[in-house]
């Protein structure tokens, strides 16, 4: 076996995680890859870029959290085989272990003792004049917003062609099982189990309380389009990145990637067990 390992450079200790990562890998008689940019932080040669992990490693590892898989999705680019996320620090809801536990990670590794979640991935085409420009990723949302504007914005959302309502909101969500514990969830929209086949329609702040949000099933296809010229150009984002303008007259088409993304886990913390930590659920 040979596992790819990606770091984050902006998380403290993180040069010094991938080497303990590395030196309990190669006790187990696993091979390491460096991505490209994450050689050169260490001060090393040999690291090739992560769009080809898939030709060079059967596992790739990414050290930061949350926010550094979700960059993973696109650095990573058509990478079909097993993602790990070592959280430096807590554990969060993507991340498999912590930096404090590479030693059962390595073992889970050695002797095959992990499974592997499949994550939905979205696709979100955005088209101008008619005519389909650029094609994004998401494993959590994809979020149309206002932009410039301190003001509401009205959107057009339709499902499978049919139209869905007219919103006068702050924005609307589209996101995946996975991204209902993310910004989803902060703007009101429920917990969904991962494997669930759906995906939540969320709004922003909307300006009608009756305006909820509405899980339909993953094989829909939303469409999300501004409504108001005076409202200006909308801001498309990703999973928080890959911002783009959208201007009355340009629309986004949302749908079920043809791919997943496949998320490693082993031994340690349920889905379950991570939403009562993280959201302090006390019961009785």
């Amino acid at each position: 076996m040979k596992v790819g390992i990606i770091v984050n450079p902006r998380k403290t200790g993180a040069v010094r995680t991938m080497r303990a990562l590395r030196t309990v890998l190669q006790a187990k008689g696993i091979s390491c890859v460096l991505e490209e940019y994450t050689a050169e932080l260490a001060g090393e040669g040999g690291g090739i870029p992560a769009t080809e992990f898939s030709k060079h490693v059967a596992i790739a590892a990414v050290l930061g959290g949350d926010g550094t898989m979700l960059n993973a999705v696109l650095r990573l680019g058509k990478f079909e085989k097993p993602v790990a996320g070592i959280n430096i620090g807590t554990l969060g809801f993507l991340t498999t272990s912590t930096d404090d536990d590479l030693e059962s990670f390595a073992e889970a590794l050695e002797t095959g003792s992990y499974t592997i979640s499949k994550r939905t991935l979205l696709e979100a085409t955005v088209y101008r004049a008619g005519k389909a420009t650029e094609t994004f990723f998401a494993l959590n949302e994809i979020t149309l917003a206002r932009g410039e504007t301190g003001r509401l914005v009205s959107l057009r959302a339709t499902l499978n062609g049919d139209l869905l309502n007219h919103y006068r909101a702050d924005g609307l969500i589209v996101a995946t099982p996975t991204g209902s514990t993310a910004y989803s969830l902060s703007a009101g929209g429920p917990l969904i189990e991962p494997s669930a086949a759906v995906f939540v329609v969320t709004p922003i702040c909307p300006h009608s309380l009756s305006q909820r949000s509405l899980i339909v099933a993953d094989d829909a296809v939303i469409g999300l389009s501004p409504e108001n010229p005076d409202d200006g150009p909308m801001l498309f984002t990703a999973d928080g990145r890959d911002n783009s303008r959208i201007e009355p007259g340009d629309s986004v088409e949302v749908r079920k990637a043809d791919r997943n993304f496949l998320l490693l886990r082993y031994g340690g913390m349920s889905f379950y067990e991570a939403l009562r930590q993280k959201l302090h659920w006390q019961g009785l």
